[in-house]
């Protein structure tokens, strides 16, 4: 299975658990063929502590994502999953802030695949606060070398998603969002523990407003059955409060590596077709499944 291990780290990306160089390691991984798809996990990993590391949980190589995402299926072009592991622990705020600073090193490794494989699309698929690290290395990116941006419940502004679609690499690219109210709890919080960039800013959990993305309302049953077109079989929720259906739910992993994998047959533009209109803003207590968007 071919998967590439990098950490940010104070002095900058490392390869994980070794003293090897970076380059070289990058410079081999980008000559083979398939895509490059970067996995970001979001908050509570730390791929310095044993118990949190995400390469050993999240990440690891009979893990679901890997798995369900087309890796380790003995395909010769499944192409190169790049696990990037940052330190998402302590107070949340400060998480945050830490985030931005490793999408400036994402962004360096992503800028060294771009150069070496052109021809290879590279894809980012994030989850919570991954989004935040992928947004920040949008800004040290050409145009072009992201080719989809897939982000799973994301803990991230609305204006810090404005300013990364701005930049040459964010308005080129696609941006796929999937949310649900399972999440709007966490929204909510994360609302109330990171500063936002501008006054009255509001997380995008609801709705991302711009020509190249789209949200994906889970919640919404009119919108899981128009996914059942793309060949989605994605199970409904069940739980009224949960950060992590966006990739646990039966069915949501496989689509997602169909979208990363076959953009041409899931294209943008179909996607935005079903979207629901969503609701100003999320409130709580959640309401009952029944009364979910339809």
């Amino acid at each position: 299975m071919p998967v590439l291990r990098v950490n940010a780290a104070p002095d900058g990306p490392r390869l994980h658990l070794t003293h090897a160089p970076l380059r070289p390691a990058l410079l081999r991984a980008a000559q083979g063929t398939g895509p490059i798809i970067v996995m970001i996990p979001g908050y509570k990993y730390d791929p310095a502590a044993p118990a949190h590391c995400p390469h050993r949980t999240l990440l690891r190589r009979d893990g679901a994502w890997l798995r369900q995402m087309g890796f380790g299926m003995g395909d010769p072009d499944e192409g190169l999953a790049l696990g990037f592991g940052w330190n998402a622990r302590g107070p949340v705020w400060r998480a945050a802030r830490r985030a931005r600073a490793a999408g400036g090193q994402l962004g360096r490794i992503l800028r060294i695949l771009h150069r070496a494989a052109p021809h290879r699309p590279i894809h980012l698929m994030t989850h919570s606060m991954g989004a935040e690290v992928a947004l920040a290395a949008l800004h040290v990116l050409p145009r072009g070398a992201i080719t989809r941006l897939l982000t799973l419940a994301p803990a991230s502004y609305h204006s810090t998603a404005d300013a990364a679609l701005q930049s040459p690499a964010g308005a080129t690219l696609e941006w796929i969002n999937v949310t649900s109210r399972e999440n709007a709890l966490f929204d909510l919080m994360y609302e109330r523990l990171v500063s936002p960039p501008c006054r009255k800013d509001r997380v995008i959990g609801a709705r991302l407003h711009a020509v190249n993305a789209t949200t994906l309302r889970l919640d919404c049953p009119r919108t899981l059955d128009w996914l059942q077109r793309f060949g989605a079989q994605i199970a409904p929720p069940t739980a009224r409060i949960c950060h992590w259906s966006g990739y646990t739910r039966p069915g949501a992993l496989g689509f997602y590596n169909r979208l990363l994998r076959d953009p041409a047959r899931v294209p943008l533009a179909s996607l935005q077709a079903p979207a629901p209109a969503a609701p100003a803003r999320w409130r709580l207590p959640l309401p009952s499944w029944q009364k979910a968007a339809t």
